[in-house]
Order: structure tokens, then C-alpha cells, then sequence
């Protein structure tokens, strides 16, 4: 199945004057798909084409990982000297997360006037929120001086708005797995294709380790735009050592420290970020590759130590993961399965369109108990009942949270003070995350 671009962005996502504009917006062209890329195409030529003034970019697609790769990327580039423009999604709190300028968040007054120069420009003409918001980061990155472009796709690749650049310096795949069905389709190698649309002609692709089918999938596009296709575990490895990693490609060895964010899932995307960056013709310095132990990225296995721990027992650890499918939940529960020193509670929340058997399935073995969870304002938020038949459809038993604060309430009630301290992880959603991030008091970045 094709995909189209995220055709709309749900006004909730947004607030201030930001989201005044996003909304007005909205009312031109309020369908959830939509296949083509002619609207942003057209608006971009009403702009002057500032998609074909961007600096070297690095285009990033995938299922699981995009987002901490793209950190990585960052990380390296501004360790190396580099001024970097990073444009991710979706934001966490506050809509300017998504756009990072020569290192600094876009602030919201740049933002607003960049949306209301696009929304005149535009004058009316169907044009989707995630077509603008990506209009507006092409706007700002050509108009700011920066050495790198980081950029993540928002849906697949093939008709993703972010794909109307011309060309890139290198473009990375990185885990695929079942998400988003309703673009995407249930055939993983139809959902490899349709996230390969971003390689372009001539241009290094660099793959996460993926499953036969797919890796051909991609392979095959690949040769099509007579593109070198690196493979991790092939043409470039990454190997655990007790004091880091060791990275390897055709131009020889790095040593590089263990990465920053957890799990061992990290290090592929700490290696798909260094050879990706070693192909890209900025001649960065070794050293600068070290900053894998620096990489910040939120709600990824992040621990929190703002208000929603200050009502926790003694030696209690509480931690976020926006991870949401079949293919996050395998990951995390390879993560889990190094927990065992201590019970582990489980705080769950899905969007309602996730597959909530495939992602809790792989979890449920590792977790002293589960709570399922609806925040008010949390988007498109999964009913809680529903999470609760999943679970018990998985092999597994959830009780209603029915929110974070009371869940965690509930665990420190029946704590005693005899036990071991526990961790609890809060997961399942982006959107949840970005509850759990204001109802800590944290920042995002």
C-alpha cells in the first residue's frame, strides 16, 4: 500500500500562537490521507524552492530508532564543530521541539511569523499542517547558515512530505517493523519499500539489520538509483567490547564509548549515525564520534526526577519510553530482560490505533505488574478497557490506572517498606510521553 505524508496534524497537538495558526490552516485541507505531493510541491515554488537551498543533509526514515539516530547525528555534528539543523517529529510538549536551528530551538515568535509568511503565500489553497510544518522548516534552514541538515521523515518515506528535497549526502533506514497499518499496510516488505522511497540517485543508503524480505526490498531500490548500499553487520559492524564499542567500515576501526541511551538496541543506531557521517564528505574529526556518550533524546528509556517522583517510595526509579509497537516492544523487552536486580511496574498508554497485544506481548514476562492509562488531553488516547482485554488476550493482567498520578499512587500505597525498591516505566505512546514530560515538570530537551 502507498503512503501519503502526515496529511493532518491534530490540532491538539498545539497551543499559543502557534497553534491559532495551525489551526486556521487546518480548515484548507483537513483529510487524513492523501497520496499526492503536488500541493507542497507548488507552495514550495511560490516560496523559491528553499528546499533546494538546504545545507548537506542526511535524510532519515524507518520504524523504530528515527529519532535516536537523529540524535546521534546531531550529537556527532556539533561535537565536530559543525553548526546543525535538525527538523524531527512529532513534538513531545511544544511544536517548536521539531525544529532545531545551527543548534537552537526555533523560537516561537520565528515560527509563527514563518507559518503566517507561508499561510499568505499559500493564500488559501489545500495545503496539509505536516506540508506546511515542513515548508516552514525548509523556509528556516535555508534562510539560517548551518554545515548539516538532520532530517526525519514523519510517515514512510516514498510520499512523505520531507522527500521533496532533490538530493541528500546520505540517507539511513532504520529498523522497520508493523506501524501504522492504515497507511502503510501489513506486508513488511511493502512497508520497506515505501520507507526506501527516500533513497535517491547515487546517493550511500546505510540499513539497520532487518529481515530477509525486507533487506531485498530495500536492496532492490537501491539498485534501481544505482545507490551503495551499506548494510550494518555487512559493509559496516558494531561490536559490544566491556568499554564501549568498536565500529568498522572500509576505512578502518573506531573506538568509541558506550552510547548515552539505553538499551543495547542503541548501539545500531549510534552505528548507522557514525557511518553515515563518515560517508558524507564533512571530513569529521575521530574523536568527534565519541559524543554517542553524550546523546540526549527524550522519552526514550529516559529517567525522570521531577514531580511525579517526589510521592515515590525511597530507592525508587521511574523511567518514560515513547516506544508504541509490535517492533518497540521487542526492543524494550530485550532492555527488561537486564532488569531483573529489581520488580519492575508497568504504566501503559496507547494511541488507538497501535497494536496493543503486539506491543504488550513481548513485555508482559518482565513486569510485576501493569496499569493501564488514559490521560485527559493525551491524543486520540486508547480507552483504558481496551488495554485492559489486550492484555488479558496477551497472557497477561492490567489493572486501570486510570491515569499516571493515580497508578503511581496505587504502587506506592501498597509498597512495603521491606521490599526491594522497584522501577516503573511509563510507555506505549509518544503522546503519553509528552503527558508524563508536563506532569513531571521536564523539559523536553
Amino acid at each position: 500500500m502507498a503512503t501519503g505524508q502526515q496529511t493532518s496534524t491534530p490540532q491538539s497537538e498545539f497551543h499559543g500562537r502557534t497553534g491559532a495558526v495551525v489551526r486556521r490552516l487546518q480548515e484548507l485541507h483537513p483529510k487524513l490521507i492523501d497520496l499526492s505531493l503536488d500541493r507542497l510541491e507548488v507552495l514550495l515554488a511560490r516560496l523559491g524552492h528553499p528546499e533546494r537551498s538546504l545545507p548537506p543533509t542526511i535524510h532519515v526514515a524507518g520504524t523504530n530508532g528515527k529519532g535516536s539516530t537523529c540524535a546521534n547525528l546531531r550529537a556527532i555534528g556539533e561535537a565536530a564543530g559543525l553548526k546543525v539543523h535538525v527538523m524531527t517529529s512529532p513534538h513531545l510538549l511544544d511544536v517548536t521541539e521539531r525544529f532545531r536551528l545551527a543548534g537552537q530551538l526555533v523560537s516561537e515568535d520565528q515560527l509563527v511569523a514563518t507559518l503566517e509568511e507561508i499561510e499568505q503565500v499559500n493564500d488559501g489553497a489545500p495545503i496539509t499542517v505536516f506540508e506546511v510544518l515542513t515548508a516552514a522548516g525548509f523556509l528556516l534552514f535555508s534562510r539560517v547558515p548551518a554545515d548539516l541538515l538532520v532530517l526525519e521523515v514523519g510517515l514512510g518515506g516514498r510520499f512523505d512530505a520531507t522527500n521533496v528535497i532533490p538530493t541528500a549526502r546520505a540517507c539511513i533506514i532504520t529498523s522497520i517493523s508493523l506501524d501504522h497499518q492504515a497507511f502503510l499496510g501489513d506486508d513488511l516488505a511493502g512497508i520497506a519499500r515505501e520507507k526506501a522511497g527516500i533513497i535517491k540517485r547515487g546517493v550511500p543508503v546505510f540499513v539497520a539489520p532487518q529481515p530477509d524480505d525486507v533487506m531485498a526490498a530495500i536492496a532492490e531500490i537501491a539498485r534501481t538509483h544505482e545507490a551503495p548500499l551499506y548494510r550494518l553487520g555487512h559493509e559496516f559492524t558494531i561490536t559490544p567490547r566491556q568499554d564501549g564499542l568498536l565500529y568498522q567500515d572500509e576505512a578502518g576501526k573506531l573506538t568509541l564509548p558506550a552510547p548515552a541511551l539505553h538499551g543495547p538496541h542503541q548501539a545500531q543506531n549510534s552505528a548507522l549515525a557514525v557511518a553515515a557521517l563518515r560517508h558524507a564528505g564533512l571530513n569529521l574529526p575521530d574523536t568527534a564520534f565519541a559524543s554517542i556518550a553524550s546523546t540526549c533524546w527524550p522519552a526514550r528509556l529516559q529517567t525522570l526526577h521531577g514531580t511525579l517522583t517526589h510521592d515515590m517510595p525511597p530507592g525508587w526509579e521511574l523511567l518514560l519510553d515513547g516506544g508504541h509497537n509490535p517492533g518497540a516492544g521487542t526492543v524494550l523487552a530485550d532492555v527488561l530482560k537486564t532488569w531483573q536486580d529489581r520488580p519492575l511496574h508497568l504504566i501503559v498508554g496507547l494511541k488507538d490505533s497501535k497494536d496493543v497485544q503486539g506491543f504488550l506481548r513481548p513485555l508482559i514476562p518482565h513486569a510485576t505488574s501493569i496499569q493501564a492509562v488514559a490521560e485527559d488531553g493525551q491524543h486520540l488516547a486508547m480507552p483504558v478497557q481496551t488495554i485492559l482485554e489486550a492484555a488479558a488476550a496477551a497472557g497477561g493482567t492490567a489493572l486501570p490506572g486510570p491515569d499516571i498520578r493515580t497508578a503511581l499512587k496505587r504502587l506506592r500505597d501498597s509498597a512495603n517498606p521491606t521490599d526491594r525498591p522497584a522501577r516503573v516505566l511509563i510507555c506505549g505512546s509518544l503522546y503519553l510521553a509528552g503527558c508524563a514530560l508536563a506532569l513531571d515538570g521536564a523539559s523536553p530537551h
